[in-house]
């Protein structure tokens, strides 16, 4: 999937991380397929991609919001760690696991998001209504 530079301003920071969650994933399952085809350099390229993401995940960390934002590091750690094992011994096992975790992760932060989205939209859509009562019976 390609977005353009505008399309990615348009994001908020909060949709960025689910891109990168989803890219992350998508290197994830193509290093796995690689090592299971014995394409080590593909896997290879898709391991190190990951590895990039995942440190980029940890550099966007908030750490004024608590001890989420210090859990995710030690976890973002955790993955880059193993995910540098499973590529050195293309450890099929161990690149599976690091993805399990990341889509646990992903799909907690996109059920977040979701939960955001629907809550803001009817804020909005409560104060729109509010605007056309005072609008109508103003005047």
């Amino acid at each position: 999937m390609f977005l353009s530079e505008e399309m990615l301003l348009k994001k908020t920071p909060q949709q960025l991380t689910a891109l990168l969650y989803e890219a992350c994933e998508r290197n994830l399952e193509e290093a796995v397929s690689s090592m299971e085809q014995k394409h080590f350099t593909e896997a290879n390229q898709k391991c190190q991609r990951a590895i990039e993401i995942i440190e980029r995940l940890g550099a966007g960390l908030n750490y004024e919001a608590g001890i989420v934002a210090d859990e995710l590091d030690a976890l973002y750690n955790y993955m880059n760690e193993q995910l540098i094992a499973a590529n050195y011994e293309k450890n099929i096992e161990t690149a599976r696991h690091v993805l399990h975790l990341l889509q646990r992760i992903a799909s907690s932060w996109n059920e977040a998001l979701q939960t955001q989205t629907d809550t803001l939209g009817r804020l909005e859509k409560k104060q729109a209504n509010a605007y056309e009562k005072q609008f109508h019976y103003g005047k």
